[in-house]
């Protein structure tokens, strides 16, 4: 997967930047946000990617660590902040002792992970009692999930390579590995082709929890016993 971002990495923000991926970005952003109980401390971006959470942490008052196995990615990422320490790494195995971390942030980063568990417990490890991780992944369950599957068959996209979850089985490998006050929510339930975007970003906001598990985005909260 490294290779794969690598490759990407140049072209990957041009996304966020359309009239679709600024929508996407600001809704994902509003729930993950909301889901963060932590206000300051030690922060770390597991799957950074180019630093789009690593910087929005930053503007928060975190001190932010971004770690991602993609080099060229961090390259972008570090661009962004040049003061901020960005760790090329593999999430099986963190460089930092237990107990580090107030908050564990991870946004679009398990869907590519072969096994979730281990990447979990070491999320565990590294996070001080009452820590909290926070996850966010696109949504086995969703519109968005058969689109962006029917789109890897004509073209490569990062999904071909994803594995996508439902918010219950991501509560649940949570729960297994050890996190307390487990709690998800969705939002995005309308396919990014859809044309009205004023339109679907009010839905989002009135139904999200009611439809959260067809929410084409996932987020789930979990915190570290003491």
């Amino acid at each position: 997967m490294a290779e794969y971002f690598d490759k990407i990495a140049h072209r990957y923000d041009e996304w966020y930047k359309t009239k679709v991926g600024a929508y996407v970005d600001r809704t994902e952003k509003k729930l993950v946000f909301s889901m963060i109980k932590t206000k300051h401390g030690d922060a770390l971006d597991l799957g950074c990617g180019t630093g789009n959470y690593t910087l929005e942490l930053y503007k928060r008052g975190f001190q932010v660590v971004g770690v991602d196995i993609s080099r060229r990615m961090l390259k972008i990422a570090q661009k962004k902040l040049p003061n901020a320490k960005f760790i090329k790494a593999n999430a099986y195995s963190l460089p930092f002792e237990d107990n580090t971390f107030d908050l564990v942030l991870s946004v679009t980063m398990l869907e590519f992970i072969h096994e979730p568990e281990k990447v979990l417990s070491e999320v565990y490890r590294v996070l001080k009692p009452r820590g909290e991780a926070v996850i966010g992944t696109m949504n086995g369950k969703s519109m968005w999930f058969i689109f962006k599957r029917m789109k890897t068959l004509f073209v490569e996209t990062a999904y071909r390579y994803a594995r996508f979850y439902t918010p219950k089985e991501l509560e649940n490998l949570m729960k297994n590995a050890g996190f307390k006050e487990t709690k998800s929510r969705g939002i995005i339930y309308l396919p990014s082709f859809f044309p009205f975007v004023n339109i679907s970003e009010r839905l989002d906001e009135k139904f999200s929890d009611k439809l959260k598990n067809f929410g084409a985005f996932i987020v789930v909260r979990g915190v570290k016993g003491d």
